[in-house]
Order: C-alpha cells, then structure tokens, then sequence
C-alpha cells in the first residue's frame, strides 16, 4: 500500500512558529497602540491606492512574515482611519481594550463553531451565562434573560437583529392573519432610526413604502412622540394596513435622542405590534445607575438590543440581543437536517443556537464579553464609562463659553451636537449659509489630521457631532480638539463673508 505523502513544506499551525510569529504581532499591535498619536487620526490616502503598491497576482511562493509586516507597516497602515486613536470623536466609538483583543485571538485561536450545543458545549453555555449577568447588570426585567424564561444571543451587528426581530414578529402576525397579507404590513419608527431598519424590513419582504419614519422636532430632542406614532397607526389602519413592528431608540446615531419607552409601547401594544428597542450606542450606560431611567418601560417591549463593539471596549462584532420569547425565533430560524441531529437537540434541554441567528455557523463571541467583564468588573466599567461622559460634559461646556458656538440638541451620553452660528447680523433663517459654514469647519478640522470628527443634518440644521468613547482618550485630547475647532472657527472667520 502507497504510503500517504504531502507536497507541502510547512505546516500552517506549526506551534513553534504560531509562538514566534504570534510574539511578533503581539509586539506590533502593543506599539501601535502606543504609537498611535504619530498617526493621522484620518487616512489621507486615495481610492485606489493600494492596488497600485501591491503586486497584481498573489505571490506563488511562501513569503516570511516579516516581509509581510514590512507592508503592513508601509502600505496597510496609512489607508487606516485610526478608531482607536484619542482624539477620534467620529460616528460612535468602537472602543476596544486588552481583555477583549485577547478575547477575539483566544476565540480564533480555538477556532469552534458553534452553531449547536454539541459543536461546542461551553461556547453556546458560556453565551448563556454571560447575556444573563450582562442583563443584570442593565436590571433588565426577569421575563428578558434565560432564568425568567427569555433569553441572550450575541450576533454580529444590529442589522442582524433588526431582521431577525423583524423575521419573528412577521411569521408571528401572518400566522394570525394569513400569509397572503404581508404587503398589507408596516413598520413604524422615528426619522432619526438607523438605516439599518429599512434595509432589514426590505430584507425580509416589508414593501419599502411601508416602513413609516415618523417626523421629530427639535423641540422634543428629535425624540419619537407616542401621539405622533398613534396618529400615524391610526390612518393606517383606517386604510386597511396591518401595524407590525415598531422600532424606538435609546441613543440615535444623529443626535443620541432617546424615545420614551412606556408611552410608545402603549400604543404599540394597543394594535398588536412587535416592539423591539435599539439601545446599540445608549445601551452600555445603562450599566450606570444614572442613566438606567432612559430604558424605563422596556417592561413593555418585546426584545433588546445594544453594542458591546460600539461603547463597552468588546471590540467589533459583538450585538447582544434579548428576547422575551425565544419560540417565536426559533419558529422562524430553525433548520433541522439530519446531518445535524444530535442527542443533546434531541432531548430539548439545550439552546442550538443556530435557532436563533440568520446564520448556521457562528463564531465564539461570549468569550470575549466574558473576558472583558472578568478583567474589569462592573466597578471599572461604570467608571470608563462616566470617564467618557465627564469629558463630553466639559466640551459641552467649552462650547456653551464660546459665543460663536452653540449645543444643538441637550447632550444625553457623551456625546456632543454643536454648530458654528452666524453673526448676529445674519437672517437667522438662512440655515443654508450657516450649513455652508460648518460644513467648511468641519471639512478643515478634519483636513488637519489631528482630531476626526463626523457630521449630521436634522431638522435641516448642519450639526458637528463630537463622540467621546475611544478607550485611549484622556481629558487634555479633548481640550486639543477644542483648540483645532477654534483655530479653524478663526479661519473661517476670516472668509466669512464669501460664505454668505
């Protein structure tokens, strides 16, 4: 018999290698991190730049690795918007730390996939454990975590959840009202959701012109009104539309803006709707006694979502989402192929969940929320967080100082919504010239390198949005930042006239 034989020369998790190479990464990222402020905050490279310094075709042969991290260091690393630099104040943070990068390489480095209980019992019964202390900690109500009868999962991104709450809510209401009705369904949320509920309800059949984005003002904070939303549903149903979902927000992506609870999911519940609360930034606060009361009434709703990846140092991706009634999920999501069938899913005493997710295969990411709320604690937490709000509260201040500024909207969390005014000799109701300004603040604060910064428009208004939460900020990056946005509110100053 012919021996078994290979072509390959190198073994690709040869465990002396992995340790040498492994010690050599370890060290990079520690510098780069260290490092990090030589950066521009924002990659000054051009589209299209890094197919012209690498080669057309993969290379044939192995190459070393320190050739590799030559690249990374050349080309890779100036294409980087810095995320985790300290005076990156843009979109929300996506704030990382020691426990949870060495989480994610722990994960990889077991490699499991654990669509099932028995792919994988301790990273499906790790989940478990872990979604119900972090929901504790939130004083999520009984009925939301495993030991009341609800549940946790962790997916990738609130995308994810948004489709699969939306999944479940659907087959739930077509069940009552057949399946032949679902262009008869709408979905209600404010005008300030995330995109990503539209593109969700189009996923899973929603027709695009039955998602409802209700108007907000600023004089409620751009918060959604449970007389509005009624208002809305009620015409609707006049016409002969079927309410099914609504969606409210604990910290929208323009202004932080938080809905109340309680009074929309009294409507909500009124016509039978779905009620599922994205908390992906606002969420993490709630850890904090003080900012718990901006969730009262999600008694009320029927799941909950929020972003460990976004402002609770777990690094990208890591959604956590629970549901009160895991059935109507695993209703919708479950697949049961022979190939799968086990005696562990067979006796209904463990969570697949595989039953729980778009996906089948899924990657171990309760040991990285694990790792990172063992390493802190809810002592540290609390105050990382507080930490981040503290320094917001002091821009805001540095911003209501300066007559040339003001705070768009009041500051929820630790973010700050401020704009450039006119002159006092200015028509206030031009907002076009006043956008035109901040938008040319905005365009050079960035151009500098030193601070990144994003915008929003709401209610018309050109606003800078300013989001403390990189894990390295400190208080004198965002006294920096002030001093960047000043020089060029100077230099503006100058051009003023050209700009009207």
């Amino acid at each position: 018999m012919t021996p078994l034989t290979t072509t390959t020369t190198t073994n690709p998790m040869n465990s002396d290698e992995f340790r040498r190479q492994g010690h050599m990464l370890i060290d990079f990222i520690a510098d780069y991190h260290s490092n990090i402020e030589q950066y521009p905050v924002l990659s000054r490279v051009k589209p299209g730049y890094l197919r012209q310094l690498l080669p057309p075709s993969a290379p044939y042969e192995a190459e070393p690795i320190e050739e590799i991290m030559k690249d990374i260091q050349t080309h890779i690393i100036p294409g980087i918007t810095h995320w985790q630099h300290p005076s990156y104040f843009a979109y929300f943070p996506c704030s990382s730390s020691t426990a949870g990068i060495l989480g994610e390489l722990l994960a990889a480095g077991f490699g499991v996939v654990g669509f099932n209980w028995e792919a994988s019992p301790a990273a499906t019964e790790l989940e478990t454990i872990v979604m119900d202390w972090f929901g504790e900690m939130l004083s999520l109500p009984k009925p939301y975590l495993f030991s009341g009868g609800g549940g946790g999962v962790i997916m990738g991104t609130t995308c994810e959840a948004f489709i699969v709450m939306l999944v479940a809510a659907r087959d739930q209401k077509l069940a009552e009202i057949g399946k032949d009705k679902i262009g008869k369904l709408v979905v209600y949320c404010s005008d300030q959701t995330h995109c990503a509920l539209q593109k969700a309800a189009k996923v899973v059949g929603i027709r695009p012109g039955n998602v409802r984005a209700v108007a907000t003002t600023r004089a409620a904070a751009f918060a959604l009104s449970p007389d509005s939303l009624e208002s809305a549903v009620l015409a609707d149903v006049e016409m002969g539309w079927v309410p099914l979902f609504l969606c409210a927000t604990i910290g929208t992506t323009s202004t932080t803006a938080v809905d109340p609870l309680k009074p929309l999911c009294h409507v909500a519940k009124e016509y039978g709707m779905w009620v599922h609360v994205d908390a992906a930034y606002g969420g993490s606060a709630c850890i904090c006694p003080e900012f718990r009361h901006v969730i009262d009434g999600v008694e009320g709703a029927d799941s909950f979502s929020l972003n460990a990846h976004k402002w609770f140092f777990t690094t990208l991706d890591c959604c956590c989402l629970w549901v009160k009634n895991p059935d109507a999920l695993k209703r919708s999501l479950s697949t049961n192929p022979e190939y799968l069938r086990n005696q562990a899913s067979d006796s209904g005493g463990v969570i697949d969940y595989k039953d729980w997710q778009l996906t089948l295969s899924r990657r171990f990411r309760s040991l990285k929320l694990w790792m990172v709320l063992r390493s802190y604690g809810v002592a540290n937490l609390r105050s990382f967080l507080r930490g981040h709000v503290a320094m917001a509260k002091a821009f805001e201040k540095l911003v209501a100082g300066d007559d040339r500024f003001e705070v768009v909207v009041p500051r929820r969390f630790a973010m700050v919504c401020f704009r450039m005014k006119g002159s006092d000799d200015d028509d206030d109701g031009d907002e076009g010239a006043n956008n035109l300004m901040n938008k040319k603040l905005l365009e050079r604060v960035n151009g500098s390198g030193r601070v990144f910064m994003t915008h929003a428009l709401v209610g018309g208004i050109y606003l800078l949005r300013f989001a403390v939460g990189s894990t390295l900020t400190e208080a004198e990056h965002v006294m920096e930042a002030w001093k960047v946005i000043q020089e060029h509110a100077d230099a503006i100053q100058g051009d003023y006239k050209h700009l009207y």
